[in-house]
């Protein structure tokens, strides 16, 4: 969209506006009506005003507020003001307000009370106004999201009458479509430009600025779907599926429009806003203060690695990170200099080129440590799927296409199917660990986060590693 950084400015003035306007139309109420005295304007009221109204734009951004901007539902931004509203005015009134001298407890509760309601209601009429504005220009096809359909017979003929004959536009603008099958003739070029098949899904994603991708395909090509998502893995689009009966009887048809048509939409967004940046934090602190206090045990370690045989005390090799791109990660050497001389090779429990004290550092996940330098990089998180090589990454995607699903995610120091089954000695462990790292993912939250910190810990503590 063009114009969507103007629009998301729109948002944060509007926001801005109501936040202050809020923040004065508060203190009003306080020193006129519980007070019984004039307001004082000086310096520091504008500072504190200054800083709430601050405070509630970054509280709005880490709640994802301005992410999506056109695509909002207008009940939906009403619930999301209410949710935020009530986080944001209990924590000003713990951090600002508590302390201030109350005649008695009813003054407390009137005085949040009274901020939240004034909150609450102008954001919510600001952005109410806003998201209507929108939803009539989509509505009226004045905005609309470059739409390619994926599949050529008739529910993809159904789905674009459905479309163009739609009371309210939803907002799909029809690119074009690609086709499954290979035919001399498809029933929707009747209707839309072909662009192709869906082998040539990213080229024509770039050369079309597509938003939006509608999956309608017959039952009969349904084996594609997922060679279809795997190609679609690490693109920005919005991806939705026409769903059949029995996809609308399990519930997974999700409605965000009365008169639009029913798709069931994928989600990019793993984990909400706040808990990406949450973990984006976490992931920060805790390894620059790792580094710090194992400082002591890194110059030990170091030590004990060159005295157990020739060679650095620092082994790196390149893994492939997040979007498939590669990375160099960092281990204190555990094995013998030249080890894998005869070409790449996974470790086993009797393997002989670990040293004695590779593998007691192994055992102790001590090796990982240099590790938090790659988390403080970016280049990890402190749970993800672990990174492997590029060498044995391209033949579990051979065996397996949805491999490359991990990829969504940055790779971690320790992982669910890390937890489950330790270090992979071949290609068949490695698919079994997998099937754990790829349900991390469609299950990722930071309570999975800390359970799976608390195991690796318990694992460390009993010396379970290998």
């Amino acid at each position: 969209m063009k114009n969507k950084f103007l629009h998301v400015l729109k948002y944060v003035f509007f926001d801005i506006s109501s936040a202050a306007l809020a923040w004065i139309m508060f203190m009003i109420y306080r020193t006129s009506y519980l007070e019984n005295e004039a307001l004082i304007t000086n310096s520091n009221f504008y500072i504190n005003l200054s800083i709430i109204t601050v405070c509630w734009i970054a509280l709005y951004s880490l709640m994802g507020s301005y992410k999506d901007i056109y695509r909002k539902s207008r009940l939906g931004e009403v619930f999301e003001i209410l949710y935020v509203s009530a986080i944001g005015v209990v924590i000003i009134f713990f951090a600002v307000l508590l302390d201030d001298f109350m005649i008695n407890y009813k003054q407390y509760y009137s005085s949040f009370l009274a901020l939240f309601c004034f909150h609450f209601l102008l954001t919510a009429i600001f952005r109410f106004i806003l998201t209507t504005l929108t939803a009539y220009r989509i509505h009226n096809k004045i905005i609309g999201f470059n739409t390619l359909i994926i599949g050529s017979n008739e529910k993809a003929a159904l789905l674009f009458n459905d479309l163009k004959n739609e009371y309210q536009s939803s907002g799909h603008s029809i690119i074009g479509f690609l086709s499954v099958d290979k035919k001399d003739n498809y029933l929707l070029s009747k209707q839309t430009k072909h662009l192709g098949d869906y082998t040539d899904l990213k080229q024509v994603i770039e050369n079309n600025d597509i938003e939006d991708i509608i999956i309608a395909i017959e039952s009969s090509e349904h084996n594609k779907i997922e060679t279809i998502l795997n190609e679609l893995e690490n693109t920005k689009v919005f991806i939705k599926i026409i769903p059949d009966m029995y996809d609308i009887l399990s519930g997974s048809v999700k409605m965000n429009s009365i008169l639009g048509t029913p798709l069931i939409e994928i989600k990019h967004n793993l984990l909400p806003e706040w808990e990406r940046i949450s973990k984006s934090l976490f992931d920060l602190s805790i390894s620059l203060v790792s580094i710090i206090l194992f400082m002591p045990i890194y110059i030990l370690t170091a030590i004990l690695v060159k005295l157990s045989s020739s060679g650095p005390i620092l082994y790196k090799q390149e893994r492939i990170g997040l979007n498939g791109k590669p990375f160099y990660i960092y281990k204190f050497r555990s094995m013998y200099v030249d080890a894998e001389k005869d070409g790449p090779q996974l470790s086993s429990k009797t393997d002989r080129r670990i040293t004695k004290w590779g593998r007691l550092m192994r055992r102790s996940r001590l090796d990982e440590t240099p590790q938090f330098f790659n988390i403080l990089k970016g280049d990890m998180s402190f749970v993800g799927p672990r990174p492997e090589r590029a060498y044995f990454a391209n033949q579990l995607i051979e065996k397996a296409p949805h491999y490359k699903h991990i990829y969504k995610v940055k790779p971690g120091l320790t992982s669910w199917g890390m937890v489950k089954y330790g270090y992979a000695e071949n290609l068949e462990e490695m698919m079994d660990r997998m099937k754990y790292d790829i349900l991390y993912i469609e299950n990722m939250s930071l309570l999975i986060d800390l359970k799976i910190m608390i195991y690796t810990i318990l694992i460390i503590l009993e010396g379970r590693g290998r």
